[in-house]
């Protein structure tokens, strides 16, 4: 799956308001049948693919909406939000074109996306993890918990949107050790649930694998 994250402990993404905005400034439809040709389906910001055991649809849906992300600029007193947001090819096939479509869809918000055009030598080395937005991608993972311990845990070398959020690691070590598998569908309900709502990883699409 295809991503955007944001680290949540850099301005203006540590108001979850702006990262909420952007999340409905997206048009992932869009990107599905321009980007993918089709051959794919729009993220809902959570990492879990829902042909995986414990997979949720976190509600509400993240869908383009840009009088909702309006809204939330407002409420965080961040109308007419600018933001830098690096962009390469290096990323997955069609990065800089997303960036584009996604520039344009979030102009309806209010939303000034600076597309910064890296260069695809070096990208992993120099720009992931390094900037506050970029772009980036993930290969599945056989089980929920070894995809949320490698790129969600608050200790992970790979936490790309620097969230940290203490409910959420929790939730993950409780789940790791139950063996019920109802409570345990219900910790992992939970813990996706909070990746939606306040995390700062951007699940754009899934492309059909």
């Amino acid at each position: 799956h295809y991503t955007a994250p944001m680290h949540v402990d850099a301005a203006p993404f540590d108001k979850v308001e702006v990262r909420q905005a952007i999340k409905w400034a997206i048009n992932r439809q869009e990107l599905v049948d321009k980007i993918l040709f089709g051959y794919g389906s729009p993220g809902n910001d959570n990492p879990i693919s829902k042909s995986m055991k414990f997979a949720i649809d976190p509600q509400p849906v993240y869908t383009y909406d840009p009088d909702k992300a309006t809204s939330l600029l407002k409420k965080a007193g961040m109308e007419n939000l600018k933001v830098d947001f690096s962009v390469s090819d290096a990323a997955f096939s069609g990065g800089v074109d997303a960036g584009l479509l996604m520039q344009e869809s979030a102009r309806a918000a209010g939303i000034e996306i600076n597309l910064v055009r890296e260069p695809n030598d070096g990208y992993w080395d120099n720009v992931w993890l390094k900037k506050p937005w970029s772009l980036s991608y993930w290969g599945g993972r056989p089980v929920a918990d070894m995809f949320l311990s490698v790129s969600l845990a608050a200790d992970a070398a790979w936490n790309d949107t620097r969230w940290k959020n203490a409910r959420f690691n929790e939730l993950l070590l409780a789940a790791r050790a139950e063996t019920d598998d109802a409570k345990r569908a219900a910790m992992y309900a939970e813990a996706q649930q909070l990746i939606h709502d306040d995390g700062g990883q951007i699940v754009l699409m899934f492309n059909n694998y």
